[in-house]
């Protein structure tokens, strides 16, 4: 085994004192790179704590900025409903499965209820409210109107935040197509047919069909 105490050729340093100076060095400077330097080891420095109190946030929903406080633990689909009033995204499951509360971040297509409020602050929220009116639907929801594809409701908003969003990806599919692409999402009335249709009518319609 070499001798860690050689010194290094025409420097006068051995290598055991050079990689002592680095160490020393390592102390001295603190922090690299936002990260505490210890011992001559770099160790990650501790993420910023929130909570477990209320924590201003901003939301950008709609294209506009809202701003709240929520519990770190708050749900994207709770702030939205019990602290903006926003109640389109409806909360049935709450488990990430039946899709009701369906909007998009960022243009694709998410649970509100799996999502962390905070963690939605720096993208682009889109809800049910922004897509149309009553007095000017957009053509996938005058097709849910034209072949009864809803019953109770509570599946309508997410159901078609997420056919909007198939459409975009796919505007020309099949019915096959269309049944695996609102597969993530539950109606528990079992309007799946008129669903169906409506999607396939709205492809069309957006085609500029009859």
């Amino acid at each position: 085994m070499a001798d860690s105490t050689k010194t290094t050729r025409g420097s006068g340093l051995s290598r055991r004192g050079f990689l002592k100076g680095i160490s020393a060095g390592g102390v001295a400077t603190g922090l690299v790179g936002g990260a505490a330097v210890q011992h001559g080891k770099v160790v990650e420095a501790a993420p910023a704590v929130v909570g477990p109190g209320d924590t201003a946030i901003k939301l950008k929903i709609n294209g506009e900025v809202k701003s709240l406080t929520v519990e770190p633990r708050t749900t994207l689909l709770d702030a939205l409903r019990n602290r903006l009033d926003i109640t389109g995204a409806k909360k049935v499951c709450d488990r990430g499965t039946c899709g009701a509360c369906t909007l998009w971040i960022d243009g694709q297509p998410a649970y509100a209820c799996s999502v962390l409020a905070i963690d939605a602050e720096d993208s682009e929220i889109t809800t049910i409210e922004s897509l149309g009116t009553p007095e000017r639907m957009t053509a996938l929801q005058q097709a849910f109107v034209n072949n009864d594809a809803q019953q109770c409701g509570f599946c309508t908003p997410g159901m078609i935040m997420a056919c909007e969003a198939f459409l975009k990806e796919n505007p020309s599919p099949t019915r096959d197509q269309v049944r695996d692409g609102i597969s993530g999402n539950l109606c528990r009335c079992g309007t799946y047919h008129g669903i169906i249709d409506a999607v396939l009518e709205a492809a069309k319609t957006m085609k500029g069909g009859a």
